[in-house]
């Protein structure tokens, strides 16, 4: 919204040319997001509901009875600043509104007195899956004739065409495992929303510096996203909203996000990912993640449906094992996790980058 209001009134005060500059709109829906809710959460906690002890906490009678779900706070102020801050084409407006239904779901499982269920929040989140997943292919600005999208992936020079059913597929079990694993993962205080901010960032700065910069992705052979810094503002909004929300969240926590800001977060991520034309780029965000919660989702999956039986011995999600088994405080989880998703992410970028 800032951006064309400037293009009105920068012939009355020429100063506000600078709200047309996407690295200082990037600069201002970061730090509003921070102080935003830096200063509302607090005052919010009375309205949130308490927490029933997380399913997936490491000490589930420390979290019972705190605020939570207050992914409902930050989200919102989320979709407020980036309306505010980023240009938005009707995409990212689709995106912005289902990430907002995403949490949406999970807050008024937060409430309820009594969970939903896996089967129930799981089908809710297929749903807004598939339906992003065709937004995403119906609104794809570089869909090709016959309808075709193009993938750009490592270790292949020519970008790969893959067909609607492919596409929509790939993108909403992305999107699906991204919001689920996320899930899993908010059980230490911190953990999820450290985690998630790395990706931010990491998504944020290849969307502004790399994908969004012609001359740099024709460098590294990486088709050019042409709204690459509009997406980078929505990115680092949510970046600087999580701050404010980490804030309150580092150990000892004082409120949760619940399933309102973890689903919400994971669900966005994925977005991220699709919208950068890699897949593999989850890899570089969520790997962690995806080991953390993906690989105990998979365990209770294969024995559920298939009576196949694996990794008996290790508790799921990880975290929860090497707090039980190896007596890992919070703090050891939460730095060791961190460290193992910035030398992952290093690693992967370098790899997705360059090898081509």
């Amino acid at each position: 919204m800032l951006y064309y209001l400037a293009s009105y009134i920068v012939n009355f005060f020429g100063p506000l040319r600078l709200l047309q500059s996407y690295a200082v709109l990037i600069s201002l829906a970061l730090y509003t997001g921070f102080v935003a809710v830096y200063v509302l959460l607090p005052r919010c906690y009375a309205f949130l509901p308490e927490d029933r002890g997380r399913e997936f906490t490491v000490n589930a009678a420390a979290a019972k009875g705190k605020p939570t779900g207050s992914g409902v706070v930050f989200i919102s102020v989320f979709v407020a600043a980036a309306a505010v801050f980023a240009p938005l084409d009707l995409l990212q407006l689709c995106m912005l509104a289902l990430t907002w239904l995403t949490m949406l779901t999970g807050f008024l499982d937060d409430r309820s007195t009594v969970s939903w269920g896996e089967y129930k929040k799981g089908a809710l989140d297929l749903a807004i899956s598939v339906t992003a997943a065709v937004i995403l292919y119906v609104l794809n600005p570089d869909r090709m004739d016959g309808g075709h999208v193009q993938f750009w992936l490592p270790f292949i020079t020519d970008p790969v065409s893959v067909a609607a059913p492919v596409y929509i597929a790939v993108a909403a079990l992305l999107l699906w495992t991204s919001i689920n694993t996320t899930n899993c993962t908010d059980g230490v205080d911190g953990l999820s929303s450290t985690l998630v901010l790395i990706a931010l960032i990491t998504m944020g700065s290849l969307f502004y510096f790399v994908l969004g910069h012609k001359d740099i992705a024709a460098y590294l052979l990486i088709p050019h996203l042409a709204d690459g810094a509009g997406w980078a503002i929505i990115t680092f909004s949510l970046a600087g909203v999580l701050m404010g929300y980490l804030w309150h969240n580092a150990y000892p926590s004082k409120v949760l996000m619940g399933d309102a800001g973890s689903r919400a977060l994971g669900f966005f991520i994925g977005v991220c990912v699709l919208v950068s034309g890699n897949p593999f780029l989850i890899f570089a965000t969520s790997s962690v993640i995806f080991l953390n919660g993906g690989t105990g989702l998979l365990k209770v999956a294969l024995l559920r449906f298939f009576k196949i039986r694996i990794f008996d011995s290790v508790r799921f999600p990880l975290h929860d094992h090497m707090s039980k088994n190896r007596k890992w405080s919070p703090a050891q989880i939460l730095v060791k996790f961190m460290i193992l998703q910035v030398l992952v992410t290093i690693a992967v970028l370098g790899i997705i980058l360059k090898v081509r």
